[in-house]
């Protein structure tokens, strides 16, 4: 029973606490920011390479805004080959 109160604990906790998103703006660098109540996902939008990150409300993401909803979700997700390896 003890276990149970303990998970029932940090879920509460958990959705008491804000969403937290990257929030980059283009010639500046990325910090991380809680997001204010009326935001609920994490935007990400690159538009010719210039990237743009923060905090959205769902209705907001629409192509070619990508959106996630768990805290840190719009880092940078880079799953290529790195060009040192390339270069080795």
């Amino acid at each position: 029973m003890r276990t149970y109160s303990i998970v029932i604990l940090l879920v509460t906790l958990s959705a008491a606490c804000g969403l937290w998103c990257y929030n980059c703006v283009p010639g500046d660098t990325c910090t991380t920011l809680e997001c204010p109540p009326q935001t609920d996902r994490c935007g990400t939008l690159n538009i010719f390479g210039v990237v743009t990150k923060s905090c959205l409300p769902s209705a907001k993401c629409i192509s070619p805004i990508k959106c996630c909803s768990t805290d840190l979700c719009n880092s940078a997700g880079f799953t290529g080959s790195s060009v040192l390896l390339l270069l080795g």
